[in-house]
C-alpha cells in the first residue's frame, strides 16, 4: 500500500530538525513502515537513548477533515495520561517533545501484539484481553476539560456541546470527504444521514465527554513475550476523540470477541468501567461501526491506496455496518 500523506526526511535532515527544535541530534536506526499516515523513525539520540520520531504530513498534503491537527491531539493525550494517578496509570511511551511538525516519544518495551499473536501461549489470550479491557477503562476516565464532544483539534471544526451534534458533524465531514474523493459508498449519503438521525435517541444518553482511543487494534498494543505475557503500553493516540467510551468496543473487536460475555468487557467492568448492553447501546455500537467503516473507505482517497484487497474488505465492512444500523431502525 502506498500513501501520499507521508513526509520523508534523510538522516541528515532529521538530525538537523531535531537539533533545531528539540535541542538534541539523532542517528536514524530504521524507518517504521506499519503506519499509513505519519512517517515514523526509530532513532538514537545524542545521549544514547532510543526514541521514536513521528513526522506529520506537510500542510499542503490533503487529509481527511477529522485528521486536521491530530498530531497535537496525540501529544495532548500523552500529557493527559501522564496526569493520571499511579493506580490508574495507562502504560505507554513517554512524550519527549512535540510541536506542529513532529513528536518524539520513548521506545516501549515489548512488541506489537499483532506481530507475536501466533507465538504467544494459547492460554495467554484471555488474560491479555482482560488486561486490555482494564487499561481501556482507565483510558476512558480522562474527561474533556472544556466539556465539549468530538475531535480536540480546533482545525477540524468537529466539536460540539453535546454528543448527538458532535457525532453528526463527524459523520457529515466524512460524507463530504467521500464526495470530494469520489469514494464508492454502499448507500447514498442521504440514507446514511437518515440512519444516523434515527439513532439520535441513543446518542443522547451520553452526557459526559470521555477520552476515546478508537484505534485499539492489536497493532497499537505492545506486549511482552514468554509464558505469562503482559501489556507494556498503548500507542498511536492521534485518532482519539471526546465521546462515548463504548465506542472502544469497535476497534477492540479486531483483536477478538468484544461482546457482553467477552474477556475484554470483563476486564473493563472489573476496572470500574460501565457497559450496560441495552438496546440503545447496541444501536450506538452499530453507528460507531458505521463511522469506522466510513473512515476505512474514504481514507483510501487521500492515501492513494493501491491495495485492492484492502479496499474490497473496507467496503464490505462498511456495507455490513450499514446493514446492522438499518436492522435496528
Amino acid at each position: 500500500m502506498q500513501s501520499q500523506t507521508k513526509r520523508r526526511l534523510s538522516p541528515a535532515e532529521l538530525d538537523a530538525l531535531l537539533r533545531a527544535s528539540a535541542g538534541t541530534g539523532c542517528r536514524v536506526e530504521t524507518e517504521l513502515t506499519d503506519g499509513c499516515y505519519n512517517t515514523a523513525y526509530r532513532v538514537r539520540l545524542d545521549d544514547g537513548r532510543p526514541a521514536i520520531v513521528k513526522l506529520a504530513p506537510l500542510p499542503e498534503v490533503p487529509v481527511l477533515r477529522y485528521e486536521r491537527g491530530i498530531m497535537a491531539t496525540e501529544a495532548m493525550v500523552y500529557r493527559r495520561l501522564a496526569e493520571l494517578p499511579k493506580e490508574r496509570r495507562v502504560p505507554g511511551p513517554e512524550l519527549l517533545y512535540a510541536d506542529d511538525e513532529f513528536l518524539m516519544v520513548s521506545v516501549l518495551e515489548g512488541t506489537p501484539w499483532d506481530k507475536v499473536a501466533t507465538a504467544l501461549p494459547s492460554t495467554a489470550a484471555g488474560a491479555l484481553r482482560r488486561e486490555l479491557g482494564a487499561l481501556t477503562a482507565r483510558f476512558n476516565t480522562v474527561t474533556a476539560q472544556d466539556g465539549r464532544f468530538g475531535y480536540p483539534a480546533p482545525e477540524s471544526g468537529l466539536s460540539a456541546p453535546d454528543w448527538r451534534t458532535a457525532f453528526t458533524l463527524m459523520v457529515e465531514a466524512l460524507l463530504e470527504d467521500a464526495a470530494h474523493w469520489n469514494s464508492a459508498l454502499p448507500e447514498e449519503p442521504d440514507t446514511i444521514r437518515k440512519l444516523v438521525a434515527e439513532g439520535a435517541y441513543a446518542l443522547d444518553e451520553i452526557t459526559e465527554p470521555r477520552l476515546v482511543h478508537f484505534d485499539l487494534w492489536p497493532g497499537n498494543v505492545f506486549v511482552t513475550d514468554g509464558p505469562s505475557p503482559r501489556i507494556t503500553g498503548l500507542i498511536d493516540h492521534e485518532r482519539a476523540f471526546w465521546g462515548d467510551p463504548a465506542a472502544e468496543l469497535i476497534s477492540l473487536a479486531f483483536g477478538g470477541d468484544a461482546g457482553p460475555d467477552s474477556d475484554v468487557v470483563a476486564g473493563y467492568v472489573a476496572a470500574g468501567g460501565t457497559l450496560d448492553f441495552t438496546p440503545a447501546l447496541h444501536h450506538r455500537l452499530a453507528l460507531y461501526q458505521l463511522y469506522l467503516g466510513l473512515i476505512l473507505v474514504v481514507e483510501d482517497g487521500p492515501r492513494a491506496t493501491d491495495d485492492t484487497g484492502h479496499m474490497a474488505w473496507s467496503r464490505e465492512y462498511l456495507a455490513k455496518a450499514v446493514g446492522r444500523v438499518r436492522g435496528l431502525g
